[in-house]
């Protein structure tokens, strides 16, 4: 137990990482009034993946007031989702639009993540959340019976800080703070994939409405490509699939690239005019929940909190939502004085939903005998529900479609974790 550091500082709320989730938590909360500070380690802009936008985004975005910047941003436009066979074959696309009645939600956006991060931060400092990037978070600050009460951090100098609140809001992404230094990652072992990543320019893309459509590009036993367009004709190019299958050769990365895009001949097709530029990243371990989502002091958002293979592109959209629904959470709590585990009850149950709804959906999508056109021709009226989930419509009752998914691919029981823990830690 941490019982003293100076200097000190007081806030209503302390939000670990400024992606996403934090930026809109702590948008949201100054937004009320409240007195919020965002500990952010990296300067930025900086470098992240995940540049797919689902159209539910429009939401929160459309809440936090940025979608006008968004739109006068270097964006592409997507209006669909395709998925290509491994001969090239490719499927009729999943139109927004012919589902959402041309609602501005049905047409969003790729964006780059250094741009579109940035602006989501400077959008939280303008609505008064104090931003502090270059601060790194070290230490939970907690009481004896265990409430967590603050955070200890190294400015940018590399002097200890404690930052005091009633809350402690964890969106540090897939680094985890409080989930590893609380031991509460649990993995999911069916999905325990390997990802690797690259930019390219000058590769083929579709045209007009089809210009920024994302594709998903199938590989031998159920791996598969991304293919994102982004501004300035560059693609975003990512790999994911098990170790065994992307390693069979050795771990020489540009040549696992060549190998695998002359595998996939939607891509092969499309990447042969294309230069590869930068480096090639590689992560692994994709899929995880934490045990708890909160204890007394501290809730968990974002990737924070879990983490989803990424086929569907619903890591941000999950971000955005979970901090939004933490913020209102979060004001209720504050407000009232009461910042304990329970209070987040309602808010856990929500985001463990959303993720359980799109985690059948991914495992259907790993699974040898699932595919979308056998599930759909058997079951033409459930095509709504199915674009609903693709879309991150996530937060309604599913039971009817994945009862039919049921009958062609294994889905996965509800996790059992993911809810606040009433007790100390």
């Amino acid at each position: 137990m941490i019982t003293q550091s100076t200097p000190e500082e007081s806030f209503d709320a302390v939000i670990i990482g400024g992606g996403p989730a934090g930026a809109t938590a702590a948008a949201l909360l100054a937004e009320h009034g409240h007195r919020v500070v965002v500990l952010e380690r990296e300067r930025f802009p900086r470098y992240h993946v995940g540049e797919s936008l689902l159209p539910y985004c429009y939401h929160t975005l459309n809440r936090l007031g940025v979608i006008d910047k968004l739109n006068a941003s270097k964006v592409v436009k997507k209006h669909s989702v395709q998925f290509a066979a491994i001969d090239g074959r490719s499927s009729q696309p999943f139109y927004f639009n012919t589902h959402m009645d041309n609602h501005p939600a049905s047409q969003t956006w790729q964006v780059v993540r250094e741009v579109f991060d940035r602006m989501m931060l400077d959008n939280a400092a303008e609505r008064g959340a104090d931003v502090r990037l270059g601060v790194s978070a070290k230490s939970l600050v907690t009481e004896p019976g265990g409430r967590v009460t603050g955070i200890v951090a190294d400015d940018t100098d590399g002097n200890k800080i404690t930052f005091n609140a009633p809350l402690t809001i964890d969106c540090s992404g897939r680094d985890g703070f409080a989930i590893n230094r609380l031991g509460w990652r649990k993995r999911d072992p069916q999905l325990s994939k390997i990802s690797m990543w690259t930019y390219y320019k000058g590769g083929l893309r579709g045209e007009g409405v089809d210009e920024g459509a994302t594709t998903v590009a199938y590989l031998p036993e159920k791996g598969w490509f991304w293919h994102i367009p982004l501004p300035d004709d560059v693609i975003s190019l990512g790999i994911v699939g098990s170790k065994e299958y992307l390693y069979r050769d050795g771990k020489d990365l540009p040549a696992i690239f060549e190998r695998e895009i002359q595998v996939n001949r939607w891509i092969a097709e499309r990447m042969a005019p294309a230069e590869r530029f930068g480096e090639i990243y590689v992560t692994g371990d994709y899929s995880y929940r934490s045990e708890y989502s909160a204890v007394d002091g501290l809730v968990l958002a974002g990737d924070a909190f879990s983490f989803l293979d990424p086929v569907f592109s619903s890591g941000v959209y999950l971000a955005l939502k979970s901090g939004e629904m933490v913020a209102d959470a979060a004001h209720e709590a504050i407000q009232s004085g009461d910042c304990s585990a329970q209070v987040f009850e309602e808010y856990s149950e929500d985001v463990c939903r959303a993720i359980e709804a799109m985690r059948k959906l991914v495992y259907a999508f790993y699974d040898e005998n699932f595919s979308f056109g056998q599930l759909l021709k058997k079951y033409p009226h459930l095509r709504g529900d199915l674009t609903d989930c693709l879309i991150g419509h996530l937060l309604k009752d599913f039971t009817e479609l994945f009862d039919a998914v049921a009958e062609f691919a294994d889905v996965p029981a509800p996790l059992p974790h993911g809810r606040p823990r009433v007790n100390a830690p």
